[in-house]
């Protein structure tokens, strides 16, 4: 595992809570096993910084775009496989405190892991510099050059698009059902039906709940001809 001071270098702030950057790399495995804290709480605040900046930003820089887009494009932005590209080009994975279990299993490398962690980075910085200013710093080296490719390539959000459909007639009613969770910890698979009313139009899973949700979703608008 690399040192943190790397770590600072990459991500372009330098902490002076040293202990919460460690917390922001510290999947749950570890903390299981050395009575330590997660990065879940720090994921949980990172998330809405990154959601509130994001969303300023394309405020300000795509006039254009109607609500609805600014939705869409916000969701590919922050979406699983966006925060797993950006912690891939920090290595994250080669600074994350993981179980012996959850390092030979893979996961230095799994996205779901890697997404969170860009999370609780955020939300580190934001914590430790007592600003929004540096954390949106951070955030933006990323989501700006992103934002402009999802302006030519806007992200699949398939709950959005179903959502839309479904709005157009306000009496029915959507809902995600999560129907099968299996795996260890490390390795999760979560199975999840979309109900409309009570009748199941698509059934999706994921290694993540987000993930099978926009599966579910994904297979019923081809159901629905779209």
């Amino acid at each position: 595992m690399r040192p943190l001071e790397d770590y600072e270098k990459l991500i372009g702030y330098r902490f002076q809570n040293k202990q919460l950057l460690e917390t922001a790399l510290t999947h749950s495995s570890f903390a299981n096993e050395h009575k330590c804290k997660s990065y879940e709480r720090l994921e949980f605040l990172g998330d809405s910084v990154l959601g509130f900046v994001t969303a300023e930003f394309l405020f300000e820089h795509f006039p254009q775009l109607p609500e609805g887009q600014l939705t869409k494009t916000r969701a590919g932005l922050v979406c699983e496989r966006s925060l797993c590209g950006f912690s891939k080009a920090l290595h994250v994975g080669d600074f994350l405190r993981l179980s012996h279990g959850e390092r030979h299993s893979g996961g230095r490398e799994r996205p779901s892991i890697l997404a969170d962690v860009f999370e609780s980075t955020t939300a580190a910085i934001y914590l430790d510099s007592g600003s929004l200013e540096e954390a949106k710093k951070f955030i933006l080296r990323f989501i700006a050059p992103a934002a402009k490719a999802q302006s030519v390539k806007p992200f699949k959000d398939y709950k959005t698009t179903l959502q839309e459909i479904i709005q157009q007639n306000p009496e029915e009613r959507l809902e995600y059902v999560v129907t099968g969770e299996s795996g260890p910890d490390h390795d999760k698979h979560f199975t999840v039906e979309v109900h409309l009313n009570s009748n199941v139009i698509g059934k999706g899973g994921g290694r993540s709940k987000k993930e099978a949700e926009q599966q579910a979703a994904r297979e019923a608008l081809e159901l629905m001809g779209y």
